[in-house]
């Protein structure tokens, strides 16, 4: 029997991350009593507290916690929390307790399960596969790691045959998976403070995609050297599955689609970006081979509205257009301003960009000063530490960066300060990207451009 089945309470150490919380939604879906702990308060944790969740924001031992019978709850943690009082307190009274990936890890071995890595397109793609699943009318459930526009959340229930779960490499999360279909979007270098080299990337992502068995199926965009048999899909060059033909109308994209034997012409796609189209064909790839027919997909893929902050675009009434983005790797940076650049060439763009993690900022300076100085004015905000501590990354700053951004018009603030300055700028189109808390400017952005 799964261990999972054994226990009726569910305690989330770290409710409020992404991650966790679609697993604490799976739980509560499934008429389990389901509490935990986060350090901050925000719209997804009152969210879930909406849904019937119990959440504290202070690590204080009360007695909801001393409450709790072992024998009866499973505690479930992040690895970005380091120390706790409450994870102590759990595991000094010998609690059952285990990381995030490895209960989804559980969940995905009673399901056939469609699990997407890549350390670029991972969430774009498993949040598109789920709503063609969901439109197909397939028995699935998916964990993804960002908010759909079309669910309006992270974890959507519609039966238990598969499951559709974002396999995230950081902490090598995604070897506790137990995949039936799997696709690897990209093996770029992120990480490096858990991997070390783009070596042992590479080599996590082939441990990943040896855990497919042979006679399920493996997607890798072509060009990636994985090291077993798969299935290649591609844009615009032959491969097992590609698009090509593509051709912009307005804000739409039309691609044609090929199979290893047929081709489907005119797909119409929101989503902006060459990359989205990439993802668009592995999803489409995938619900081919799980039986779902081409109308179906042609009107899903149509009426797919993306992820909350991957793009995510207003144009309003007096000519301003906002576009807020997850983005905080050069490579993710430099396909959003592609696509703006594309759409809006002549456009003044001003961009708000918030670095995630000191040592990210650190490996990868050169390539974010690259991809920032495509920007006509650029307000960076201080480095947002997540789980690191400065004083272990002397020298590491925002300024640091900006020094070696090529604009005119550049500047270091606080997020606090941030708003205040935008306010004060030209521009046709504002920017904000990064994965830290600067998603905490998008209301009052929103708010403020359509009144001026």
């Amino acid at each position: 029997m799964n261990i999972l089945q054994t226990y009726q309470t569910f305690y989330f150490v770290g409710i409020g991350g992404i991650g966790m919380s679609a697993l604490a939604r799976y739980f509560n879906a499934s008429g389990k009593n389901v509490l935990g702990y986060d350090k901050t308060n925000t719209k997804l944790t009152q969210n879930l507290m909406n849904e019937g969740i119990d959440i504290v924001f202070e690590d204080l031992i009360d007695e909801r916690i001393t409450s709790l019978q072992k024998e009866d709850t499973l505690v479930i943690y992040t690895p970005a929390i380091k120390t706790l009082g409450i994870l102590d307190f759990f595991n000094q009274n010998q609690f059952e307790v285990l990381k995030r990936a490895k209960v989804l890890g559980l969940i995905t071995e009673n399901t056939d399960c469609i699990a997407i890595a890549g350390t670029h397109g991972k969430t774009t793609t498993s949040t598109l596969v789920a709503h063609l699943c969901k439109e197909a009318d397939l028995p699935f459930s998916c964990f993804l790691g960002g908010i759909s526009e079309n669910f309006k959340s992270n974890f959507l229930y519609n039966g238990s045959t598969y499951s559709v779960v974002e396999a995230d490499e950081y902490d090598r999360s995604f070897l506790n998976l137990s995949p039936d279909w799997a696709v690897v979007t990209s093996t770029d270098a992120d990480h490096l403070d858990i991997y070390g080299d783009i070596n042992h990337i590479e080599e996590g992502f082939r441990q990943f995609a040896a855990l497919v068995p042979q006679d399920k199926q493996l997607f890798v965009r072509k060009g990636l050297e994985i090291g077993r048999g798969h299935q290649t899909y591609a844009v615009n060059e032959p491969a097992d599955y590609y698009s090509d033909n593509l051709r912009m109308d307005h804000d739409k994209i039309y691609f044609d689609f090929h199979t290893p034997t047929e081709t489907v012409k005119d797909f119409v796609w929101e989503i902006p970006g060459i990359h989205n189209v990439e993802n668009a064909t592995v999803a489409l790839a995938i619900l081919h081979n799980l039986g779902a027919d081409f109308d179906t997909l042609k009107k899903a893929i149509a009426n797919f509205k993306g992820i909350k902050r991957r793009y995510t675009k207003h144009i309003y009434q007096n000519g301003k257009i906002y576009i807020d983005d997850y983005a905080h790797h050069p490579t993710e940076i430099n396909a959003v301003m592609s696509s703006i650049r594309t759409f809006y060439p002549d456009k003044k763009l001003l961009v708000a960009f918030q670095p995630h993690l000191f040592s990210r900022t650190r490996d990868f300076a050169d390539g974010f000063a690259e991809s920032l100085s495509k920007a006509d004015e650029l307000i960076l905000l201080d480095i947002y530490p997540a789980r690191e501590l400065q004083e272990n990354f002397e020298g590491v700053t925002s300024s640091w960066l900006l020094d070696k951004v090529i604009l005119d018009k550049k500047e270091v603030s606080t997020l606090s300060d941030t708003f205040e300055k935008i306010k004060e700028k030209e521009f046709d189109i504002l920017l904000t990207v990064g994965a830290g808390n600067i998603d905490t400017l998008y209301d009052p952005i929103c708010e403020w451009i359509q009144k001026i």
